[in-house]
């Protein structure tokens, strides 16, 4: 997988996000982050959209079922809460369960 994803959200908007590697650490600050699910043909698809205010902590609240099932986890720095909310509430529109696969991004926000 890339270091960077763009991904849509239900507005159009795309948001960039990057890849944190499995155990490396991260900054506790505050952001979006996605879990992604690569497919065998080299594309993927978003399995969980979430926000959280230490993204250094997101990896530990991952829901059960992602934790160790070849999950890659990619954030998105957004320190003002009004901007991270308005992001998730756009991208969780767009994927609501996780299960539409990602095509290319249109412009970066």
């Amino acid at each position: 997988m890339k270091d960077f994803i763009d991904l849509e959200g239900a507005s159009g908007a795309t948001y960039r996000f990057r890849l944190w590697p499995e155990g490396a650490p991260h900054q506790p600050i505050a952001g979006n982050y996605v879990c992604i699910r690569p497919d065998a043909a080299g594309g993927y698809s978003v399995a969980h959209v979430a926000a959280s205010t230490d993204l250094s902590r997101a990896r530990a609240e991952l829901p059960k079922a992602l934790k160790g099932a070849g999950i890659l986890v990619y954030t998105r720095l957004n320190v003002s809460r009004t901007i991270r909310e308005a992001e998730h509430e756009d991208l969780a529109a767009r994927h609501p369960r996780g299960e539409r696969p990602q095509r290319a991004a249109k412009k970066v926000v």
